[in-house]
């Protein structure tokens, strides 16, 4: 369909087989979209698709289900029937990726387990993105991304000193482990691409979306055990360099400045007007500005509140200071810099003739690029078109729509 799959791109050729739900998983399969592979969504013949209810909903209509399925045919089916069973073993001999992310066992006990999924298909890989993976204690524990962020220490290390942990508005677990999801899926290509074709069996991937998001903090194990500390809440505050957190202009905007390496802290000084402040004790090396960054703060703090926000940037550009504005997403996509690259695409849509979302992540320099996918799936969009090529007909889908398969 046009629009509808990207077609170029680094992946082009790929055919991937979504069928998982929500968010995470689903995000693997819509960047490996980005990248030129064919996605087809695969719901339940009645929809039900909780990402369909999440806001934003805008008039009924599900804004979030459009931007995060992106690019994506879609097809309604009931593998829990045996006519959808027999129905998704022809199709998925089609494909090169299957996205899952039921309850571990549940596709087992659908009689879809992984020896019945090679056996249809002998070089599909399998990602199976669950909260905690497909063995442990845990495996089949529900998992939703405040769950993630909480077990995996990123809450942990969220709000101010002293009060309670604190989750962003924003389901960030899911999208980190969907970006797991989507390199998991490139590497495993990867593997079957520089294999003899007569030995490469398939593969099984088992992402845990708590670990996805612990991988992210890389020296906190080793900060644990070796140096007996475990890090903590600050705010905005870093406590691994100096200076670095967020100030508030005396017009009332937010800004953050980082002071990463003596260089740096040499052109804040000067960018305030302290030079003395090199020659501080205090602040002589990073080691020594952690040990006073209750004082380098504050008089960071008072000289932003005696300032506006365009007076502050004329003298931190001036020395080339690390900061910026703590931009909404409307100063974002209204920034210069962001349209000037074309950060923000609109995705064609029924509805609303285009939805803005973010443009695809990287770019491969030289190569142009394609036109924006469009918005999600309705329901069983594609079920014509997908099933057709497998040799169904319209008397035939009919008999399976009648029967609550597709």
């Amino acid at each position: 369909m046009e629009g509808q799959s990207q077609g170029g791109g680094p992946l082009r050729g790929v055919r991937i087989l979504d069928m998982a739900t929500v968010l995470a998983a689903p995000f693997s399969a819509t960047l490996c979209g980005d990248m030129g592979a064919e996605v087809v969504k695969l719901e339940l013949p009645a929809g039900g698709d909780p990402l369909r209810g999440l806001t934003p909903v805008h008039e009924g209509h599900p804004l979030f289900w459009k931007t995060a399925n992106r690019g994506k045919k879609g097809i309604s089916l009931d593998v829990r029937k045996p006519e959808g069973r027999a129905l998704f073993l022809r199709l998925i001999a089609g494909f090169d990726v299957l996205v899952e992310n039921f309850r571990t066992g549940t596709l087992d006990g659908w009689g879809l387990d992984i020896g019945t999924l090679h056996a249809a298909n002998p070089r599909l890989i399998v990602l199976r993105l669950t909260g905690f993976g497909q063995t442990g204690p845990y495996a089949r524990r529900p998992g939703f991304a405040r769950i993630f962020e909480a077990m995996s220490g990123f809450t942990h290390l969220t709000g101010e000193p002293g009060g309670p942990p604190q989750h962003m508005n924003y389901p960030l677990g899911d999208v980190v482990a969907g970006l797991f999801g989507a390199f998991a899926i490139s590497t495993a290509l990867a593997e079957r691409n520089a294999s003899p074709p007569q030995q490469y069996r398939g593969a099984e991937i088992d992402l845990s979306a708590t670990e996805a998001m612990a991988r992210l903090l890389d020296p906190l194990a080793a900060e644990h055990r070796i140096g007996g500390v475990v890090r903590g809440r600050t705010g905005s505050r870093a406590t691994y360099t100096a200076p670095s957190n967020v100030f508030r202009a005396a017009d009332g905007v937010w800004f953050t400045l980082v002071g990463t390496g003596g260089p740096i802290f040499a052109r804040i000084c000067r960018a305030i007007g302290r030079e003395d402040l090199l020659s501080d004790a205090r602040f002589c090396d990073n080691a020594a500005r952690l040990r006073h960054l209750e004082a380098l703060d504050r008089i960071l703090a008072d000289w932003c509140a005696a300032r506006t926000f365009e007076e502050l940037a004329a003298l931190l550009d001036r020395e080339d200071v690390p900061y910026s504005k703590v931009f909404s997403i409307a100063d974002l996509q209204a920034d210069p810099h962001m349209r000037e690259r074309g950060a923000f695409v609109d995705l064609p849509d029924e509805e609303f003739g285009g939805v803005p979302a973010p443009a695809p992540v990287p770019r491969f320099v030289g190569r142009g690029s394609a036109p924006p996918p469009a918005t999600g799936p309705r329901t069983g969009q594609h079920n014509r078109e997908v099933y057709g090529a497998l040799g169904l007909g319209e008397a035939q889908l009919a008999a399976l729509r009648e029967a609550g398969v597709v």
